[in-house]
């Protein structure tokens, strides 16, 4: 049996971090915490990432369009699921993403990850 998909979490929320994570390892994978400070996004360069899921209301210095960048430019080819309250994908972040999944529905948020896994597998 190999190593478990190893998702990116990032948000700038410690407890939202905590939920999704769970949320994730109950699903059968292996998330990474990443937590968006004041200061910026401190990435896990040497980690091996097969996808980001990246939250979209970040209260921080940074906005969610510069988060995606800087992951899309460390993580090149790895997919991004955004997670957000708005009922649509925002236009801003929509060319760095593959995905999008309202929060509060982490039965499409995990069936959206394991698509785009098994995707990425093929």
């Amino acid at each position: 049996m190999g190593s478990l998909p190893r998702v990116l979490v990032v948000d700038d929320d410690p407890d939202h971090l905590k939920i999704y994570s769970w949320i994730l390892e109950r699903a059968g994978l292996h998330p990474i915490p990443c937590q968006v400070r004041k200061r910026g996004l401190e990435l896990p360069y040497e980690a091996e990432v097969n996808l980001i899921v990246l939250d979209y209301a970040l209260h921080c210095g940074a906005t969610p369009v510069q988060v995606a960048e800087r992951l899309r430019n460390v993580f090149p080819d790895v997919p991004i699921v955004l997670l957000s309250d708005v009922q649509e994908l925002p236009e801003d972040v929509e060319p760095y993403v593959k995905a999008f999944v309202r929060k509060g529905n982490p039965d499409k948020l995990i069936e959206t990850v394991k698509a785009l896994l098994s995707v990425e597998k093929t």
